[in-house]
């Protein structure tokens, strides 16, 4: 509040007029009393501030580099570091610190680019949008990779189980498929490397490599060695196909990524020419994808012109995305889902649902995720993954955040939907004690044929029994106790019998039971 100056005449004693200047002051509340208290301390803050910086600018310009003076650039500093800054360049002033006074700085190489990768994923990181992001080169590659499946290599897949690597699907088209390697093939060398002990990453590492060149794998089949010299080249796996039986043809879609499309038409062919009607699509585990992908993959499914999804806008603009030519003659088909199935594949399971008839979902609930994002790419390879629409359905669903009911309601068996702890090494279970790890191995007992009598978590005599037989047919010591050895023996059962054949998978079967029905 500023003062004020006003004039009032007054009558001198020799009689004559005299003009004073009277000083009038507005009454100041407390409040302001002590804002101007501080504002003065700032005041003679800052200038005591300045005052000691320019007295060490002087002593130092005076002594130069004669005499140190750690206790003067002491006080410039804490002048320095004492002033408010500016609010109008935050991000700027924020990383002059980081980059010039963050102890830990120093050692972080590339410092410059970490703090503005980090910058850049905390700006785009909001609680509103899970799917807006920031991307390293680095991890754009990664993305990319993900939704392709691609990578120069032979063409398998393959899972550890025990000390054995086992090859449990050859993609069509490939290397691999030519030379004549088989499911159910056992990796035991590579390059002349035994291979018994390899982790995946370790096959992985060995098995990938430049395109052109090639690797030898010695294979395990039936007892007997098979060694094939294979050339490596660019693979895409983002889906797999198989006649499952009784004119059954079974089709695993990974992900929808850029030759997606191409892929399924070669097991669709194959079908066709086999006199396959009937169809399994398993997106169970699968995450989306591009949405020209699902555009070309729904348009073998769906009559020309039909709509597959709308996209509305920012604006309230919609468009709607439609089936295009192509379209092969499958009837009836099963769509088989879980909670992770997501995106693109949530789209093409609303517009299946909703444009056909003969389409049943079987599985679990899915994700619900109704948004659609772009790449906006830098030019050294980082980027931006935003949104930019959200999906609906045909008939306007929108399924972010609820997901997809399925038609029929299956479950996976307890033991494959079991979240499974980790035994220490010296860890060990028997009659009569209760515990999380004997929960688990009484579940994977059931799942693999065996009678424990209980999954309870307690060390029962008929888990004794069943511990017994299984270790007797693996080839473990059978005393009947469960130690760590026995667990990971059980577990690796486990992921095997569920990876390399359908005999547990309850919504396979129920497929198999609608589509025979």
């Amino acid at each position: 509040m500023e003062e004020k100056e006003t004039y009032q005449a007054e009558e001198t004693a020799s009689g004559t007029e005299e003009i004073k200047r009277i000083r009038l002051k507005r009454h100041l509340w407390p409040d302001e009393i002590e804002d101007r208290k501080q504002k003065q301390k700032i005041s003679r803050l800052r200038f005591g501030l300045v005052f000691f910086s320019l007295l060490a600018l002087v002593i130092g310009w005076l002594f130069g580099s004669a005499l140190p003076l750690p206790a003067l650039r002491g006080i410039s500093d804490q002048a320095r570091q004492s002033l408010p800054m500016d609010s109008s360049d935050k991000i700027e002033k924020a990383f002059d610190i980081l980059e010039n006074d963050w102890y830990f700085g120093k050692d972080i190489e590339n410092l410059d680019e970490r703090l503005v990768d980090s910058a850049l994923s905390g700006m785009t990181a909001q609680e509103e949008d899970l799917h807006t992001e920031y991307m390293s080169a680095k991890e754009v590659e990664e993305f990319v990779q993900g939704i392709n499946r691609d990578y120069v290599g032979i063409g398998v897949q393959y899972i550890n189980s025990g000390n054995m690597n086992i090859v449990t699907r050859v993609f069509k088209n490939t290397p691999a498929e030519e030379a004549g390697v088989q499911a159910g093939d056992i990796i035991e060398m590579i390059d002349g490397e035994d291979a018994s002990g390899f982790t995946t990453d370790e096959i992985k590492e060995r098995v990938l490599g430049e395109e052109g060149t090639t690797v030898t794998i010695v294979f395990g089949r039936q007892g007997e060695d098979v060694t094939l010299t294979i050339p490596r080249r660019q693979i895409t796996a983002s889906a797999f196909g198989e006649i499952v039986g009784n004119n059954v043809g079974y089709l695993n879609i990974y992900q929808f990524g850029n030759m997606t499309a191409n892929e399924i038409d070669g097991y669709l062919d194959d079908f066709q020419k086999n006199d396959v009607q009937k169809l399994i699509i398993d997106l169970r585990g699968n995450g989306g994808g591009y949405l020209d992908a699902l555009a070309s993959i729904a348009s073998r499914f769906l009559p020309e012109g039909t709509v597959v999804m709308l996209q509305e806008y920012r604006d309230g603009k919609t468009d709607n995305i439609t089936a295009g030519k192509g379209m092969m003659q499958f009837s009836p088909i099963v769509i088989l889902v879980d909670e992770s199935t997501a995106s693109a594949s949530e789209v093409f399971t609303a517009a299946m649902m909703e444009q056909r008839d003969d389409v049943t979902v079987i599985g679990t609930r899915t994700y619900g995720k109704g948004t659609v994002q772009i790449t906006r790419m830098f030019k050294d390879g980082s980027a931006i993954k935003f949104t930019t629409s959200r999906w609906l359905s045909p008939n306007g669903v929108w399924v972010n955040g609820e997901g997809i009911e399925p038609d029929i309601v299956v479950e996976d068996e307890e033991a494959i939907r079991h979240i499974y702890t980790e035994m220490e090494d010296d860890a060990l279970f028997t009659i009569d004690q209760v515990d999380d790890a004997v929960c688990d191995a009484q579940l994977m007992l059931v799942y693999l044929g065996y009678q424990p009598d209980r999954t309870d978590g307690y060390f029962s005599a008929a888990t004794r029994e069943a511990l017994k037989q299984f270790q007797t047919a693996y080839d473990l010591k059978a005393d009947g106790d469960l130690n760590k050895e026995t667990y990971e023996a059980l577990y690796s059962a486990l992921i095997f019998d569920y990876s390399t054949s359908f005999d547990h998978d309850t919504q396979f079967h129920k497929a198999l039971e609608i589509l025979n029905g």
